[in-house]
């Protein structure tokens, strides 16, 4: 069939890509022109084949399915690509959206979601699954929060937060700010508060992702 969705299907078991490649031959519509078991394996063979579309789990050796899809955002192959894996979190989503990804469905899903999310996005759309989706606004929502309270850091939490990211403890950041230790703690709460951090590492790490801090 001339005009069929020609697809490439990634996933690092044998067994899950044999039972995808069974499933999509189902399909008259559908024609599967290869496989990738690793990372590497699927930048190249999407590069070679040229795909349509390319089925791809995040979880895979070497490079994982982000990398994948930022490697091939930097090539003129015009394939389009469905996440499908088991991964489910927030972030991971959120990532893998971030980097390219149309579509995006949890294993699990009924075979008829995977073959609208294919035809979807084959024709130019974009699909997440219900709960995908939610996950997805839910994520963004508490960035854009995390967002405006990082701008709403006073100058002084800024000098402990920069010192901070420097390792330095509140004893160390009270003598070099002059200022008491209690008052330290005190900058400390509210600089996890506003980044939405639960500890001084991951207040760092946030800082450091939206660009307050250099490490």
């Amino acid at each position: 069939m001339t005009d069929s969705i020609r697809i490439l299907v990634a996933d690092d078991h044998p067994v899950v890509r044999d039972g995808l490649v069974a499933i999509l031959g189902t399909q008259p519509d559908f024609s599967v022109i290869g496989e990738a078991g690793t990372g590497v394996e699927t930048v190249q063979r999407v590069i070679a084949l040229r795909p349509d579309v390319l089925l791809l789990d995040l979880e895979m050796p070497n490079v994982d399915g982000v990398g994948v899809l930022k490697q091939l955002r930097q090539t003129d192959v015009p394939t389009r690509v469905v996440v499908f894996t088991a991964f489910d979190t927030d972030e991971r989503i959120l990532d893998a959206v971030q980097a390219g990804a149309q579509g995006y469905l949890l294993k699990g899903a009924p075979r008829e979601e995977l073959f609208n999310a294919v035809r979807v996005v084959h024709s130019g759309g974009s699909l997440l699954q219900p709960i995908v989706a939610s996950k997805l606004l839910r994520q963004v929502s508490r960035d854009q929060v995390k967002e405006a309270n990082a701008d709403a850091l006073t100058e002084r939490e800024m000098e402990v937060l920069l010192l901070m990211a420097q390792g330095l403890q509140n004893k160390e950041i009270a003598a070099k700010l002059v200022i008491s230790e209690r008052t330290v703690k005190f900058h400390v709460s509210s600089i996890l508060a506003k980044l939405g951090a639960g500890n001084r590492t991951e207040a760092v790490k946030i800082a450091a992702h939206r660009g307050i801090v250099d490490l």
